[in-house]
């Protein structure tokens, strides 16, 4: 098991996230060093790897590392990195506090924003644990559109209001759960 705190990975992939987001590459910069520095503290760095299903964090301890270099020979328990999917599905094993959390973000949709753009939010939530097994405030720009473009309108059986709402519902659910929407 990883010595980093679970707050600490959250906010590395909260700040990955956003560089990755980022139109300026200076503002992306200032998100990589605040990792750096979050990560610092605890001795961990953080790279992003490429992989078949999407791009996944990796946050390890930075004593694997010389000359810029993962060492095999400096790693003695792998459970210490941290890996996070950045792209693709997420984990299924987590689809149970994947979809309390989304729910969660519903619940405050819906009592701050009302019920059109509350159900607009179920049903992305639906579409984000159902069959990315992932939070809604991870979403790609790509996932957003695939959602909108497809799933929406044959899944969410929605009324012209939720029509007309829905691509500020989903800024909504990123603002109720304090994240960057990515531009879709």
């Amino acid at each position: 098991m990883s010595e980093l705190p679970d707050d600490v990975s959250e906010d590395a992939e909260r700040l990955t996230r956003l560089a990755r987001e980022a139109v300026d590459e200076d503002e992306a910069a200032a998100y990589r060093r605040r990792r750096a520095d979050r990560l610092d503290e605890h001795e961990f760095t953080a790279r992003v790897r490429e992989d078949d299903d999407g791009d996944v964090l990796v946050l390890h301890p930075a004593e694997w590392i010389a000359d810029d270099k993962i060492h095999p020979d400096r790693i003695e328990d792998t459970d210490r990195a941290v890996e996070v999917r950045l792209e693709g599905p997420g984990d299924p094993d987590e689809w149970d506090e994947v979809r309390e959390h989304n729910d969660e973000i519903v619940q405050t949709v819906r009592e701050a924003h009302g019920d059109v753009h509350g159900d607009n939010a179920a049903a992305f939530a639906e579409f984000m644990h159902n069959h990315l097994a992932k939070p809604v405030e991870s979403a790609t720009a790509e996932e957003i559109r695939t959602f909108r473009s497809e799933y929406f309108p044959r899944n969410a059986w929605p009324s012209e209001e939720q029509r007309a709402a829905l691509d500020r519902s989903i800024e909504v659910v990123f603002e109720s759960a304090d994240a960057r929407v990515p531009e879709f």
